[in-house]
Formats: structure tokens, sequence, C-alpha cells
């Protein structure tokens, strides 16, 4: 499976809560931390503006940098510095962030982890959590497309435990560099291109892009009896793999009546699952996600024998046999 940072807090397994579930090792099979919480500060942090060390090399965002050692003591305050101001939407507690980022040890530089040689960004939620609260005070206000910097003191890092196979001290101050490359909210949608619906035997989807909840209409006929999976908009990011997780909007209804059983659009939150784990669940909405591009809608039948068959959960709208109809706004993959 693909590695899981250890950014993330443990989220229970659910339709709508399902979070990814790695092993925590890198490539290279050594454990690596990333900001996962250990820890919760009980008031927020002052943030001021210094000291940081010095970047030198690889200042462009996107690109890997070098950082220097720390300069003498640290504060004991959370640092934070904008490096390059974006001019993207600004990032707001409880948001999902996608970021590139290096961290390393202040007293030493020496790097603890980065997403960049990995070339697959951090999809997280500023949530008090699922993230160390570092970044979470650090992130809050800032703009999509900037470049932050960071020295997060034990407190809002990892604890007096500090993170043991990461070669984290519990006194050990932490530098981040944090390329924002994107962020989400309950608000957020597909933004792809529209695809014409030509086909009258399938359900029409509205096309709307405001985060509301995508119109459905289920033609009166038969469903189709195999998987059918088709793009609404599509967008132009990478195909999603079948090891992946995916963080998004989604509706699923039930095909006789287009009753809704489950949505988080309108609902104030987003949904995060892994497609493994979903193979387990409703497998035919795994396959009909894999290998559909990143920023997309799309459009999931699923026949029963690749959804709940003759056995649907207790006490809803789907009944044996049903077949299922799904609209997923993919907004990021990790």
């Amino acid at each position: 499976m693909r590695r899981r940072s250890l950014l993330f807090a443990a989220v229970p397994a659910g339709l709508v809560t399902l979070a990814a579930c790695g092993d925590g090792k890198s490539s290279s099979g050594k454990v690596s931390a990333s900001p996962s919480p250990s820890v919760s500060s009980a008031s927020p942090p002052k943030i001021v503006e210094g000291p940081l060390p010095a970047i030198t090399a690889g200042t462009k965002f996107g690109e890997k940098p070098k950082v220097a050692k720390g300069p003498g003591e640290p504060s004991k305050n959370l640092a934070v510095k904008t490096l390059i101001a974006g001019s993207g939407r600004t990032v707001a507690e409880n948001d999902f962030v996608q970021a590139n980022y290096l961290g390393q040890i202040w007293d030493t530089g020496k790097v603890f982890d980065n997403s960049y040689d990995r070339k697959s960004p951090l999809v997280l939620q500023l949530a008090a959590g699922s993230v160390i609260d570092g970044w979470r005070y650090a992130l809050a206000g800032r703009k999509v497309g900037s470049r932050i910097e960071i020295a997060v003191p034990p407190q809002w890092g990892y604890g007096k435990a500090g993170e043991p196979q990461a070669g984290i001290k519990g006194t050990d101050t932490l530098v981040f560099v944090i390329d924002v490359i994107d962020s989400f909210n309950s608000k957020s949608s597909a933004k792809g291109k529209e695809v014409p619906q030509s086909d009258a035997a399938l359900p029409k989807v509205a096309t709307n892009t405001d985060g509301s909840v995508p119109k459905v209409t289920v033609p009166k006929s038969a469903p189709p009896k195999k998987l059918v999976s088709t793009y609404v908009l599509e967008g132009d990011g990478p195909e999603l793999k079948a090891d992946q997780t995916v963080l998004c909007q989604f509706q699923g209804l039930v095909w006789d009546g287009g009753q809704t059983f489950q949505r988080t659009y309108g609902s104030g939150r987003l949904s995060q699952f892994a497609l493994q784990q979903m193979q387990q669940a409703v497998k035919g909405l795994a396959e009909g996600l894999t290998g559909k591009k990143v920023g997309s809608r799309v459009l999931i039948v699923v026949p029963p024998e690749l959804g709940y068959g003759d056995t649907p959960p207790s006490g809803g709208v789907i009944k044996k046999g049903a077949t299922l109809v799904f609209t997923v706004d993919i907004l990021a993959a990790m």
C-alpha cells in the first residue's frame, strides 16, 4: 500500500470519514515523521517572525529546498515567515490543504521527511487531532500559492515524547518549509470541462461548481447491467490509482425512485476514503473511480453484484438487488 504520512491522525473507516491507511513507511522502508499529532496544546501559540534558518538552495515555489541549521537558540514561540506570498484563496482552520513540504531538526539540520522526493504532495486537514498544532496555527490565514517557513517548538509539535523512530527528541524544535498548492473545504467542487451527457439511458447530472448538491435525474427505464463510469466534468489532474486515497464530495442514490442515501454536498464536510478499502464496501465505486482524473465530476452506476447485492445496510433506502448511482467530485488524491 502507499505510504501514509505521519502528519495524519487515525480516522475511523466509514464512507464519509474513511482515511488513508498506509504502513507509515517510506519507499526505503525507513519510518519518517511528518506532522501527525501526538499532542494538542490547550491554548494557541504566540506567533513570531523568527529566528528561522536560511534557505540556501531551491528557493522557488515547488522546488525542494535546502535549509541551513538553526541559527543559535530557537524561539520558544511558533516562528512563521511567508517566503513567497501566494494569491489564491485564504486557508482556514478545518480546511484540507494540499502541500509539498520538507521537515528537519533545528539543531542538527537533519531532514526527517520531505514530499518533494516522493513527487507526491500531502493532503491533510488543518484540524485539531489531524495535524500537529504548529502546522494548524501557522497555515491558517495563509494563501494558496504561498511558501511558508516555520519553526515548531516541542509543545506544538510532537511533545515531550518526540518521534523516536524518526530521530526526533522531545526537546527538538522542528523546521518546516511548506509550499501550499491548494486547499479544499465543504464548498469545494470539481472544476473540470463539461462533457456532453447524450445517453438517455443514464442519469443526468447537474454541472454546478458552487459546492451545492448537483441534481441527479434518474431515468424511469431499467438500469444498466454493467458498471458505468463516465465524466460529467473532466478535470486535468493525474489519474487515480487503485492504491490511493481520494478526497471528494459525493452523493449516493438508489436507481429505483432516485432517493439519496448518503452525501457530503451541503453537509459541511468532505469525504476521504481509500479505494482499496472501498473495494470491500462498494466494489463498483472503487472500480469506477480508479483511472479517473483529479478535478473531475464522475457519474458511476453500480449494479447490485458490485454494490450491496442481497445484503444492504439495514434500515435504509437501499434494498436487496438495488442498483446504486453515485456522483463524485474528485478534489485531490494521496
